[in-house]
């Protein structure tokens, strides 16, 4: 889940750097993904209940790395694809006006970005599984608790932020089409999840 964000952050600084236009996340706005991604994200994560189908699983060498194959291919394979819809937004955004991608623009940008790693969230909760994201979903308080502290801290940063954070108020509207439509990654999964359950009742 780390992994994927510094993927796709890295690959966004860089292109933007590509295409002329200025810094598409700024540091601060990297440090807040930082810390609610990378800290209390992972640690929500760290303490989920430890699922049974573990059992299920061939034994691994102690000396095998802890990113396997498939991890290393999905981790790059949405990193990758978390770049390319941002990436295509900032280029949209850049020709769109003739004074290239303003303040407004940029905060919808960064919203958009931290909401597609809210979304993954769930994902990643359901990893190396084929249960639904919503299993024991009311039991997980601790990622409940982050799932909140960063849609609440999200809106401060962004109606409050100004200068410091580089934002500017967004409308409900559109806040609600970017939740709508970053959304998109948590259904991608759960149908990639239930592909998989059809296929392990065939077996």
């Amino acid at each position: 889940f780390q992994l994927v964000v510094n993927v796709a952050a890295l690959l966004l600084v860089l292109g933007g750097s590509v295409i002329g236009t200025e810094m598409p996340l700024t540091v601060t706005q990297i440090l807040w993904v930082n810390l609610i991604m990378d800290t209390f994200a992972a640690l929500a994560l760290a303490s989920l209940p430890p699922s049974h189908e573990v059992m299920k699983e061939k034994p691994r060498k102690a000396s095998d790395f802890i990113i396997n194959k498939s991890i290393g291919f999905g981790i790059l394979f949405c990193g990758i694809v978390f770049f390319l819809v941002m990436f295509a937004l900032l280029v949209y955004c850049e020709r769109r006006g003739k004074g290239g991608v303003d303040v407004h623009e940029l905060t919808m940008f960064f919203t958009t970005f931290v909401m597609i790693q809210f979304w993954n969230l769930f994902n990643a909760k359901a990893l190396m599984s084929h249960h639904t994201a919503f299993r024991h979903f009311l039991k997980d308080k601790g990622m409940i608790l982050v799932l909140v502290l960063v849609l609440v801290g999200q809106w401060i940063i962004v109606t409050f932020g100004g200068e410091m954070f580089r934002t500017t108020p967004l409308s409900l509207h559109e806040w609600l089409l970017i939740i709508g439509s970053t959304s998109v990654v948590l259904w991608a999964g759960e149908l990639w999840r239930a592909f998989k359950r059809m296929i392990a009742k065939r077996r």
